[in-house]
């Protein structure tokens, strides 16, 4: 069994590489950019029309205030990348936001932005795919037929991919990426030219339509809300962003220079792409409504609502559809690059998550398995968890869109803010100390765009609250003190461990228990009893016997019998059980001899099987299991596991077993005269 499982996972995964292979792993400028950057370029695939469905729930009219929202959400973009390539130089180890709050901020402001962090890289996961799966649904009915669940296998298959390690998932991920690029900034380019150039007009499938209003008659702050609700959806494009801090360890050296070159260049096109797709919209007449209300709310050119049966293509969808036509071939590229793009984009939180949760785990806030890298050196398990969070979130959401876009960004801005607000501190800390008048300088530019994002990023983040609260950030407000407390809680846990088992100075090692009580349990006579008798006489305790249980009375005096009929020099206890318990009188006498010497150890060997297939652990071993179980809580009790190898799990044929028929055994009594020797000549 060992040998198939150890087959797929070389299949899956890959062989395993070894530790000094790590730097083989590290990605030049050009596979990092789509590796950290899908995320944030991938958003305008949907962040240009939630500004446009937002602001629908007032009429068409509102469309007006798109271009000053989308201008809002670049400045806030330039803020955030400007700040961010302070951090990757100040702070290259990889830790981002987490690292430069906990430095500056201390530790619970670290652990807010953690918590903030690892619930915002699950739901680009869950976000990103169910997106992806709506592109892909409106052409294929079986995919949007079962959404949840094609969504989950995508989702599997990229934790694949990811387990693979770090250069071949982006080496995987460059080329879609870059397709999606070329392919978006193909379209803008074109449809610049078609307008500006050309002057020719362009029509979106949607453009004839109009939007009945929900709302009509909005007071001035109704209708700032509205505009902020609006701005907010649209700062969903800044999503991603802080993942390139996080992962500056991946970057080959000079690792800050790269990342912040990387950094600067995905802000640039992700701004250009953004600006470019909602510039598009409005020429080309699009209208975007919310999928609930788009059978009555969106109307044809008649009056008459498009009805149930009408399917609202995505925004790029229908830019494309104006710039190239439906049904061209450019049409279909960009279609399906876009799809692609956002399946993709959850690479991104594949890459920070569990990075970041093998910093945590090394700060002792999360198990310190998610600190221990796999086979192919890439931190495996943070992967699987961040896997089973983003799959249980498409579950329970049922991969909509809208649903999971109303938790999103929350935790991201709560990140930013407390991220530029460390760096101040950061700045101003290294002032007092430093005197080269060149680096005064660029540190008081540094500062200031570290304040000036701070502020930015504050406002956002009172604006995210307020708007999207009511409509299921809440969930994430509660979510992220849930996982706050929950690291407390294990960094508690591992500094008890630590304090408990640290050793002070009245320790003394040497110290030794009195006696050490040894006792074999035993079930019937056969090959593994023997072994265990031998080995445990071989370790020379003070006191040995060989314990059974009496079940059956008639079995018990069977043993008992052949017991001293085999002359076996070891005294055979047998313990009553009127209610066919096993475990129980075990544990009882057990304690009735560390009662009786506290100051010695009792050592318990227990006989055990060794089989070789996965259904037949099944049918052995487990009452051993349950009784090591017990007794590991009992202080002052040593549980030793004497196994006895069946032919099932022999590896190596014909190898002779010890005491194995045909090996040569000495009599117990010339053992026996040699052992009382041995003792006479040491006193």
């Amino acid at each position: 069994m060992a040998k198939v499982t150890d087959l797929v996972k070389r299949l899956l995964v890959g062989r395993a590489l070894r530790s000094g292979q790590l730097h083989e792993q590290l990605l030049p400028k050009r596979i990092a950019l789509p590796v950290f950057a899908s995320d944030a370029l991938s958003s305008v695939a949907y962040a240009p029309q939630e500004i446009l469905v937002i602001l629908s729930l007032a009429g068409v009219s509102f469309y007006a205030y798109s271009p000053w929202v989308a201008i809002a959400v670049i400045i806030v973009m330039l803020t955030v990348v400007a700040s961010y390539r302070q951090n990757v130089h100040a702070y290259p180890s990889g830790g981002g936001d987490y690292e430069v709050a906990n430095t500056n901020l201390g530790k619970n402001a670290g652990l807010t932005v953690a918590s903030a962090l690892l619930v915002d890289y699950v739901l680009t996961v869950a976000v990103s795919v169910a997106n992806g799966v709506d592109y892909v649904g409106a052409t294929i009915p079986f995919v949007a037929q079962h959404k949840p669940a094609v969504a989950i296998g995508i989702v599997v298959l990229l934790t694949v991919i990811n387990l693979r390690g770090i250069r071949e998932s982006g080496a995987a991920f460059a080329i879609p990426t870059y397709a999606f690029m070329i392919a978006v900034l193909g379209l803008i380019a074109w449809g610049g030219i078609r307008l500006l150039v050309l002057g020719e007009r362009m029509e979106a499938p949607s453009a004839g339509f109009t939007i009945e209003p929900e709302q009509t008659n909005l007071t001035a702050f109704a209708a700032a809300f509205l505009v902020l609700r609006a701005f907010s959806s649209g700062c969903a494009a800044l999503t991603g962003v802080e993942a390139i801090s996080n992962g500056v360890p991946a970057f080959r050296k000079p690792k800050s220079k790269n990342a912040a070159t990387t950094l600067l260049m995905m802000g640039l096109i992700a701004i250009t792409m953004f600006g470019g797709i909602i510039a598009l919209a409005l020429a080309s007449g699009v209208r975007m409504a919310e999928p609930s209300v788009v059978a009555h709310d969106l109307l044809r050119p008649d009056g008459t609502p498009v009805g149930p049966g009408y399917h609202q293509q995505p925004i790029i969808s229908q830019v494309a559809d104006a710039v190239f036509g439906g049904g061209s071939l450019m049409f279909i590229v960009i279609s399906a690059v876009t799809a692609l793009i956002l399946f993709l984009a959850a690479n991104t939180a594949f890459n920070g998550f569990p990075v970041l949760g093998s910093i945590l785990a090394q700060d002792r806030y999360l198990p310190r398995q998610l600190h221990t890298r796999g086979d192919r050196l890439a931190f495996s398990n943070g992967i699987i968890i961040l896997a089973l969070g983003a799959c249980l979130l498409l579950w329970g959401f049922d991969a909509d869109v809208s649903r999971l876009l109303n938790l999103y960004i929350v935790g991201v801005f709560v990140s930013f803010t407390l991220s530029q607000t460390g760096m101040v501190i950061h700045w101003t800390r290294h002032l007092k100390t430093e005197t080269d008048p060149r680096v005064r300088h660029q540190m008081h530019r540094s500062r200031a765009i570290n304040f000036f994002g701070g502020i930015m990023t504050g406002l956002v983040l009172i604006v995210v609250l307020l708007t999207k609260f009511l409509v299921g950030a809440w969930i994430v407000v509660i979510a992220m003190p849930i996982l706050f407390l929950m690291m407390k809680g294990i960094r508690h846990h591992y500094d008890n461990v630590a304090a408990e088992l640290a050793i002070t100075e009245d320790y003394e090692p040497t110290m030794l228990p009195a006696r050490n009580h040894a006792i074999v349990l035993v079930s019937k006579i056969h090959k593994p009893t023997m072994r265990a008798l031998a080995y445990a006489r071989a370790t020379r305790p003070s006191t040995l016997e060989a314990v059974t249980v009496g079940v059956e009375g008639d079995e018990a005096r069977k043993l008992q019998e052949e017991w001293e009929r085999r002359a076996i020099p070891v005294p055979l206890k047998m313990l009553d059980s009127p209610y066919r318990e096993i475990t129980q009188p075990i544990l009882d006498y057990v304690k009735h001899l560390r009662r009786r010497s506290p100051r010695d150890v009792v050592t318990v060997f227990i006989p055990e099987y060794v089989v070789g297939h996965w259904w037949e652990h099944l049918l052995h071993n487990q009452s051993a299991l349950r009784l090591k179980a017990r007794l590991l809580f009992k202080p002052g009790v040593m549980v030793t596991s004497v196994p006895w190898q069946l032919h099932s799990s022999d590896r190596l044929k014909g190898r002779p077993e010890p005491f194995a028929p045909g090996s040569v055994r000495r009599p117990w009594h010339e053992t026996v005269k040699e052992e009382e020797g041995q003792q006479i000549r040491t006193r």
